[in-house]
């Protein structure tokens, strides 16, 4: 070995040196502690799918009511359902209080022998001077007379109690007693924007003079089985007041009530009563809750009670969707 070399043994190629990529020049830089940054995902150009409501159909957005349109007459909706404690008075009342809220000028009418609507505004049946039996009796009585202010700012009642159950007995020998109603309530259609009549859980000649007095037709309708079966026979009613007595009378809408999400069986009959009804059911629905009683005990409608409840809440999106589906709003 003259050259400090092992014989046999081949010369070692001299070391270069190879280039890194950048990222692992990166890794190699940052403290142990470091995590490397994440580049946020790309956001997807798909449209949002809407939320579905608890009806099943995508929730649209309903817009705020325009301005109330002077000089228009009142349209007048009767709440019907032949089958009783489905929502028909908690809707007049907190509907009437919603649209109230939103500039209209309303009136209630109890339609309803048990007075209800009256009590459910802090009414004492029988401290009533006067109620809606005897303007539908008595020729002297004017409207004027008989309504009285509801407590709500912009919503009057015409009160009932039990005297108005004589009153189906005695128009039957009336001249033109379906349309009775009608009549009495003519003079209050320059004065009130909307009038809401709360009928009685029949469909007998109150019910009747109810559906001819009025432009349109809302029905409460609790989300439970015997009530499902109903409607048919209220649909069969409706449509010969429509062809016999007042042929401009249509359905507004058909209201679920007293849903309670967390079951199946309210599940199942609010999908029954859209396959059967389609679009006519309201996207808004009313829940089960305990604010809807302790507001009836107070003479309140809920959205003077509990005016940040879900319930208030729920009837004021009803508002704004009934006032999207009148003509002219």
């Amino acid at each position: 070995m003259t050259d400090g070399s092992f014989v046999g043994t081949p010369a070692m190629p001299p070391r270069t040196e190879v280039p890194r990529p950048a990222e692992a020049e990166n890794e190699a830089s940052m403290l142990a502690f470091e995590r490397p940054a994440t580049t946020a995902p790309a956001a997807s150009d798909a449209p949002a799918q809407p939320e579905v409501g608890p009806t099943g159909r995508p929730m649209p957005s309903f817009p705020d009511p325009r301005p109330v349109v002077a000089g228009r007459p009142a349209r007048v909706v009767s709440m019907c359902n032949q089958k009783g404690g489905v929502g028909k008075t908690t809707t007049t009342i907190n509907l009437g209080a919603s649209l109230a809220e939103q500039g209209r000028k309303v009136l209630l009418v109890d339609f309803d022998p048990q007075g209800s609507l009256s009590v459910g505004l802090g009414l004492h049946p029988h401290e009533m001077d006067l109620t809606i039996y005897n303007l539908l009796m008595q020729r002297d009585v004017i409207i004027e007379e008989v309504v009285v202010p509801s407590g709500v700012p912009g919503m009057d009642l015409l009160p009932s109690n039990i005297d108005l159950s004589a009153a189906e007995v005695q128009l039957v020998h009336e001249v033109a007693r379906e349309q009775t109603l009608q009549r009495v309530l003519a003079p209050a259609l320059e004065q009130y924007d909307v009038i809401l009549i709360d009928c009685q859980p029949s469909l007998g000649l109150l019910t009747v003079n109810a559906l001819t007095a009025s432009d349109g037709v809302i029905v409460p309708l609790e989300c439970e089985y015997f009530a499902l079966r109903g409607v048919a026979l209220l649909k069969t009613t409706i449509d010969k007041v429509r062809e016999r007595l007042n042929p401009k009378l249509e359905i507004d809408g058909v209201l679920g009530t007293m849903f309670d999400g967390r079951t199946l069986h309210s599940r199942e009959v609010m999908e029954r009563l859209v396959q059967a009804w389609g679009d006519t059911v309201f996207h808004t629905v009313i829940k089960r809750t305990v604010k809807f009683s302790d507001a009836t005990v107070a003479g309140e409608p809920i959205t003077a009670y509990a005016s940040s409840s879900a319930g208030a809440d729920s009837y004021r999106q009803l508002a704004r969707e009934v006032l999207a589906r009148w003509p002219g709003e």
